[in-house]
């Protein structure tokens, strides 16, 4: 049986998402929208192929297996609950929440369900990104001494989403939030976070570097990781790098889970690593889970971690100190 897909919000990522659907199986019956009559909607529609629009709540009650969200941040915690509690299962963009707290909540809402809910953070699915995180955890490397993450480019029009403090704008939720999560995938969960940034009048944070303490680790590691919307006049840039006691690996165009120009190295040479789509690979994984075909890789409660060393790295770049987790 198909395994159908609701879709709210018509944004860009929705776009990667849709195909990605296709790809691995599944139907995406029905879109939502906050005005889903708009000649805007309506033309999405169109062009991706999707028969029915309607409203949020439209979504949520139509007779589907799961819903993703791509809805502006603040809004992932009230349709993601409202999804589980319609006994759909649930796929959110990255951040899944804003908050520790409010992921733990939604977490909650999952368990006592019985449904599926996923962080879409979909670059982990990337056979580079399996490649790099199998290769640290093999021991390749030998004892990591530090992992650098780095994603940006630049948001020229200032009222866009990624700006707005109502919304969960900031460089740290949309794209800084990529490297924390490798460095977690690699190290585990850091023992303390410091973190400076730069904040718009509306206390955004536009750029942010922050170090993540791995002290407790081994002999000791480190993780350094810079995002920001104010880089670049053109382009992106997203780097991983994990150095070693017995080697270096780095991955030059990270995070871009739909693109095939990647570069992953090991002490400079080239490593050879079939591409393939993360978004993909990602509702494959989704669907088989839902299905009971496989174990979730990334249960809810990861994401309540993830959560956690966010929080405290807003914190210490509003107040200008270490935070221990």
């Amino acid at each position: 049986m198909t395994f159908r897909w609701g879709i709210l919000g018509a944004a860009r990522i929705a776009r990667a998402f849709i195909p990605a659907i296709r790809a691995a199986g599944g139907d995406v019956v029905m879109l939502g929208a906050r005005e889903p009559q708009s000649a805007r909607v309506q033309t999405f529609a169109s062009d991706w192929g999707i028969s029915r629009t309607g409203s949020y709540q439209a979504v949520i009650d139509a007779d589907l297996d799961a819903v993703y969200i791509a809805l502006p941040n603040a809004l992932h915690l009230p349709w993601s609950a409202a999804a589980l509690e319609a006994g759909k299962h649930v796929l959110t963009e990255k951040p899944l929440t804003l908050s520790a707290q409010e992921a733990g909540q939604l977490t909650d809402v999952a368990r006592r369900t019985g449904l599926t809910l996923l962080e879409g953070f979909a670059y982990r699915f990337t056979p580079q990104h399996r490649a790099l995180i199998d290769a640290v955890r093999g021991g390749e490397l030998g004892e990591v001494r530090a992992y650098r993450g780095a994603f940006g480019f630049t948001v020229r029009d200032a009222g866009d989403i990624r700006l707005h403090p109502d919304l969960g704008g900031g460089a740290l939720y949309d794209i800084g939030c990529y490297p924390v999560n490798e460095a977690r995938m690699l190290l585990g969960e850091p023992l303390a976070v410091t973190a400076q940034a730069r904040w718009t009048p509306d206390r955004v944070d536009v750029s942010m570097s922050a170090v993540l303490d791995y002290s407790h680790v081994g002999n000791g590691a480190l993780a350094s990781i810079d995002c920001g919307f104010d880089w670049l006049s053109g382009g992106r840039i997203g780097r991983a790098q994990v150095l070693g006691t017995g080697g270096v690996m780095e991955l030059d165009r990270a995070f871009f889970s739909d693109e095939n120009d990647f570069a992953l190295t090991r002490d400079g040479q080239r490593q050879a690593v079939s591409p393939g789509n993360g978004y993909a690979l990602m509702a494959a994984h989704f669907q088989r889970v839902v299905r009971g075909e496989e174990a979730a890789l990334y249960p809810p409660e990861d994401a309540v971690q993830q959560a956690r060393v966010i929080d405290a790295l807003l914190q210490s770049a509003r107040e200008g100190r270490r935070i221990t987790l």
